[in-house]
């Protein structure tokens, strides 16, 4: 499989190392994981590499979308080992080189190299450092295969299959952000409904399966699963141990049905348990001292992911922003969001946002 490689620039690399890796300290040796760890504790948002992001050039109509994913290996300036990066985007038996990233003429220490990634796709990737295979020491994240040997991982935008939870965590979840969105009374729902299949048929083609896959809103489920793969997933703990205490709790509230079958009521008698502070049955409270906390960080993600830009997997199809625009208007029904001048075509109407 032939991998399309861009050059966006020294100054484009630069300006996301220089904001996130400034203050790293000196690189681990390769292979080097205890080291690795150590780097990687004083990177404030490491899961930002591999960087995933737009191919500015023009690009023909029929052309798939794509993102430009920039891979950053750092080394010390003059470091004249060879870098390379090989993965599942690619061909396993053809490294790509990574190249320095200069400053004025000067080597940064920085490699890198970028590369154009189809959208909604996960991959696996190694580095070859002076012929040695080694895990990315900044990416946090990792993947564990069935032979035991363990890869970095990435994913591009709108990727629909679920990366860390599990099936009957990601039911649960569903029926508890049931509570906390607007979209569950008959009238958001029928709106939801008309917005999408207002869309023409390529629209619908493209957006319908993200919406619906794992919940009928605006893919907020899937889109949580994506912010505990990557960018919190410092939080995934909170939601492994509480999502376990959810499930007992309601078990024994309601011992004949299964928890992602219970009547709303049910889950809107424990949402309000935890929100009020009163104690629930089933609850390890050694285990997990504080019920509310974890609904605070449950409301904060659900919101989030519903209303945040569509390339990040919720808000499918901006229908989240389009609610928005419905609900909120003044008295000559003009809206008070007009999101759409914040989206290209055919979604938005902006002809230089992308």
């Amino acid at each position: 499989m032939a991998v399309a490689v861009r050059d966006p620039g020294s100054e484009y690399v630069l300006n996301h190392c220089t904001k996130h890796l400034s203050r790293s300290g000196p690189p681990p040796e390769p292979g080097d994981e205890a080291a690795a760890t150590a780097f990687r504790a004083r990177i404030a948002e490491a899961w930002r590499f591999p960087i995933v992001g737009f191919v500015r050039e023009v690009r023909p109509d029929d052309a798939p979308p794509v993102n430009l994913v920039t891979f950053v290996y750092k080394t010390t300036p003059g470091d004249g080992r060879p870098v390379a990066v090989l993965g599942t985007f690619g061909t396993l038996y053809e490294p790509i080189p990574l190249t320095p990233v200069l400053f004025e003429g000067e080597d940064t220490g920085y490699r890198a190299v970028s590369v154009e990634v189809p959208v909604a796709e996960l991959h696996l990737y190694k580095y070859l450092v002076d012929g040695r295979f080694v895990l990315d020491p900044i990416n946090p994240q990792r993947k564990r295969l069935a032979n035991g040997r363990t890869w970095s991982r990435f994913f591009t935008d709108g990727f629909l299959q679920p990366i860390i939870l599990e099936p009957w965590e990601l039911r649960i979840l569903y029926r508890l952000i049931d509570q906390i969105l607007p979209f569950r009374s008959g009238d958001a729902e029928n709106f939801l409904r008309r917005y999408y299949f207002g869309l023409n048929r390529d629209q619908r083609k493209a957006e319908m399966p993200k919406a619906f896959r794992l919940d009928e809103s605006v893919g907020e489920v899937n889109a949580i699963d994506k912010l505990l793969a990557r960018d919190e997933a410092h939080r995934l703990a909170d939601y492994r141990i509480c999502l376990k205490q959810i499930d007992r709790a309601l078990r024994q509230q309601n011992p004949f049905v299964e928890p992602y079958e219970m009547p709303a009521e049910d889950f809107i008698e424990l949402y309000d348990k935890m929100a009020n502070g009163v104690t629930i049955a089933g609850w390890d409270y050694g285990a997990y001292a504080d019920p509310k906390f974890f609904l605070y960080l449950l409301r904060r993600h659900a919101v989030t992911t519903a209303f945040a830009h569509p390339r990040y997997a919720g808000n499918v199809g901006a229908a989240g922003w389009a609610y928005l625009e419905f609900r909120y208007a003044d008295r000559n029904k003009k809206t008070l969001f007009d999101w759409r001048a914040a989206l290209e075509k055919p979604l938005g109407t902006s002809p230089y946002y992308s």
